[in-house]
């Protein structure tokens, strides 16, 4: 897919941030899906650039893949961008294009699933059901005897001095 260049923001600082957005804009529209999710990914780290730019994947004219890419980074955007990222995911719900609204409806199912909400529904703990430790007593009565402590050798014991 051919993409026409896009014009700078303004917001970028210097030629590199230039051209890694333009990187991670052409991997947006590849064709290995892996690729495709992890440049969208980094996007959502990229602030109003990267908004701008998951947006255009989400609302042109671009692959499935591309669009459910944008979605997710759009639901990966953090900080002052989560909010304006939700925005326009509830935008997409309004959009002509059928598998549009259909991927933002699916990114907002999940991102209002949020993270504290588990696949599998959990099981609530189990009352321990042990019977209590038993404990160690003394038996009256019979008290063991104790052995002699083994002495060390003396100190005039020939076998214990050292010869010189």
């Amino acid at each position: 897919m051919r993409l026409e260049k896009r014009t700078p923001s303004g917001r970028e600082k210097d030629d590199a941030s230039i051209k890694l957005l333009a990187k991670l804009r052409e991997q947006l529209y590849c064709s290995n899906i892996s690729t495709i999710r992890q440049s969208a990914f980094n996007l959502s780290w990229m602030q109003e650039d990267g908004l701008d730019i998951l947006r255009e994947a989400l609302f042109g004219n671009s692959p499935r893949r591309t669009k459910g890419a944008a979605a997710y980074g759009l639901r990966k955007m953090r900080g002052r961008m989560r909010k304006l990222a939700e925005e326009a995911l509830i935008e997409g719900l309004k959009h002509p294009d059928a598998k549009t609204a259909e991927i933002c409806g699916n990114a907002l199912i999940v991102l209002k699933r949020g993270k504290g909400a588990a696949k599998w529904p959990r099981r609530p703990k189990r009352k321990s059901v042990r019977p209590p430790k038993l404990e160690i007593r003394e038996i009256r009565g019979r008290t063991r005897s104790r052995q002699p402590a083994p002495r060390g050798r003396k100190p005039n014991d020939p076998m214990s001095r050292s010869r010189h």
